[in-house]
């Protein structure tokens, strides 16, 4: 069950319903996940600061079971999502941020439990 959090200082008008669909599709594809379990934010307008430009500008989050513990995983997925956030946005790689990070299920709950017990 993968969170996908993107902020960014782009305009909402850039995140429309197809393409969340499509990070959607990206990022599971990117973390070997069905995409029915991905769970998307996207938080536009904000005001950020990349290397000490305001241009703009992406910072992604990635939380996961089991698929973002090793660096050796979170390269490839990040070559993979960096691909797509290139091509989607129009933004250089300078200019995007992927933070991932590993979660055990006992910390993510799901229909008043947690998934170590689902």
């Amino acid at each position: 069950m993968p969170f996908i959090d993107l902020e960014s200082n782009l305009p909402a008008t850039k995140f429309s319903e197809e393409f969340l669909k499509k990070l959607c599709t990206a990022t599971a594809t990117a973390l070997g996940k069905p995409e029915e379990r991905m769970n998307l934010v996207v938080k536009a307008g904000l005001p950020m600061l990349i290397a000490g430009s305001c241009s703009p500008c992406v910072m992604l989050s990635v939380s996961a079971i089991g698929v973002t513990d090793t660096a050796e995983k979170n390269k490839e997925h990040s070559a993979k999502i960096f691909q797509f956030l290139t091509g989607e946005l129009g933004l250089s790689e300078d200019r995007i941020v992927i933070r991932f990070y590993a979660l055990e299920p006992m910390q993510v709950g799901k229909k008043g439990t947690v998934m170590s017990f689902l």
